[in-house]
């Protein structure tokens, strides 16, 4: 076991481990992009799967009362059935979430307590044979208890994090196009056309930008086609992206299609707002840029700057010194 441990801790093992991680990292890297599909073309074939299996629960509720019932398959799915780990493991927020961040249907809420799962016991077991055959550090038994529990914690916890980091970028994106939509909607409406027909046109022209945006227009289109309540439909739109600016474009629907209010002046409006909400957004992170570069300024170009100062003075100082 010594020999393993001493074999392990190797710095010319651990250099060759690190030079081939890198070396795939950038092999990845460069093959990424000529691996990459098309997003947009995904996202709106699992839009149209959406749309088809909403119209066969508008059908089966219209024939029986009854709603269209959908269950997981596979070893995750059996595995979180089979040990109730949807109850115990109990999340109210998980189901908002995993569709916030366009992970929808019963599959993902069956992985991601698969994961809540197994990972603590993963993270916890990894935690303890590093601390007990690789490096010990020559900790207390307290430390090492406390070195296991906090990696179970952090397996514990990060299937959220995974997921909260998924739907933070995935509303990111939604919210970088969504003021050139509502100006694009607007022109759509103003010339004539339905709120339905201008979601899919908006939905086309925008989906190159943003492929998650596109996605989620025709997911609102569908719904409105078959959703018994149209409010219902602007209401699933708020909840999916979880952002102020949309929230307060789905009020306003509601309210013209409630009141009869002129819709055009209602998107003139919203865009511009949420133009603003955008610029703000980047004047924030343009205001906080000084205070993150305070730390890599310090560590990178302050020791090469008093090397180049400093530099040619020892050299002469040491040359001196050769001569006297």
């Amino acid at each position: 076991m010594q020999d393993l441990a001493k074999t392990l801790t190797d710095p010319t093992l651990l250099a060759m481990l690190f030079t081939g991680i890198a070396c795939f990292a950038t092999l990845v890297t460069l093959t990424m992009p000529l691996l990459q599909q098309d997003r947009l073309t995904t996202r709106l074939k699992a839009v149209a799967q959406r749309r088809e299996q909403l119209r066969r629960a508008n059908r089966t509720a219209l024939n029986s009362k009854s709603g269209l019932k959908r269950e997981a398959t596979g070893v995750m799915s059996d595995t979180v059935s089979k040990l109730n780990l949807q109850k115990s493991l109990e999340d109210p927020n998980v189901s908002n979430l995993l569709v916030q961040a366009g992970l929808r249907g019963p599959g993902p809420v069956a992985s991601f307590y698969f994961f809540r799962f197994t990972l603590p016991i993963i993270f916890g077991l990894g935690s303890f044979l590093y601390i007990t055959f690789v490096n010990d550090h020559d900790l207390q038994p307290q430390m090492k208890l406390a070195v296991v529990v906090f990696g179970a914690a952090a397996g514990f916890y990060a299937p959220n994090i995974y997921v909260s980091n998924l739907a933070a970028k995935r509303r990111d994106s939604i919210m970088k196009a969504f003021p050139d939509s509502l100006d694009m909607m607007l022109i759509c409406v103003e010339s004539g056309m339905s709120i339905e027909v201008a979601f899919i046109k908006v939905g086309n022209e925008i989906g190159p930008a943003s492929p998650e945006l596109a996605e989620e227009l025709a997911m609102t289109t569908a719904e409105l086609s078959y959703l018994p309540d149209r409010r219902q439909a602007y209401d699933n739109l708020a909840k999916r992206t979880n952002h102020p600016g949309v929230k307060g474009v789905a009020t306003a629907l509601i309210q013209a299609e409630r009141y009869g209010t002129p819709l055009g002046s209602a998107l003139r409006t919203m865009a511009k707002e949420n133009r603003e909400m955008r610029m703000a957004a980047a004047e924030k992170k343009a205001a906080a840029l000084p205070a993150q570069l305070t730390v890599p300024m310090i560590v990178f170009f302050l020791p090469v700057l008093f090397l180049v100062i400093l530099g040619p003075a020892y050299i002469k100082f040491t040359r001196m010194q050769a001569q006297n």
